[in-house]
């Protein structure tokens, strides 16, 4: 029987309520920003990242080159789009949510829905904590994945197959 990646992604999210943000840092209890979350999440399933995350600034959304959206390029290549959304989508428990705050910018930020009408991320100045999927947030939402159900790759020097 294969796990439900998507409930096994949420409870290693929950696993980081309470952790303060910190810019580019991903270490549960100590410190994380959005992707230091995400990230997070990945190696609590996959037991490695998928690729090194460059150092990046807390703007660096704003100063992508034109056409450039960094962060969903990085799903689109580890995680597994979802079939129109956003749009009339009802994220699922796990789902991976990257949020674009202007139309013309890329995304800069990501979360992990709950599946009820929630979502958990980190934000800058406060802990990773569960929060509403508000209008708000909706209306910003620019792509949603899901986790892939195995994980083949390198990392580093190492080859594994999950």
């Amino acid at each position: 029987m294969r796990r439900d990646v998507g409930a096994a992604a949420l409870g290693e999210a929950r696993l980081w309520l309470g952790t303060p943000y910190r810019h580019q840092a991903s270490l549960r209890g100590v410190g994380c920003d959005c992707l230091g979350l995400l990230r997070g999440v990945w190696r609590g399933l996959y037991g490695a990242e998928p690729e090194a995350v460059p150092p990046y600034s807390a703007t660096w959304a704003e100063s992508a080159a034109p056409g450039a959206d960094p962060l969903a390029a990085a799903a689109a290549r580890h995680l597994v789009p979802v079939p129109d959304a956003p749009a009339a989508c009802a994220p699922r428990a796990g789902d991976v949510l990257l949020f674009a705050f202007r139309r013309h910018l890329p995304a800069r930020h990501c979360a992990i829905a709950t599946g009820d009408g929630a979502m958990i991320h980190a934000h800058d100045g406060a802990v990773v904590a569960e929060v509403a999927l508000t209008a708000w947030w909706r209306r910003h939402l620019t792509g949603v994945f899901r986790f892939p159900e195995a994980f083949s790759g390198r990392c580093g020097d190492a080859e594994f197959d999950l």
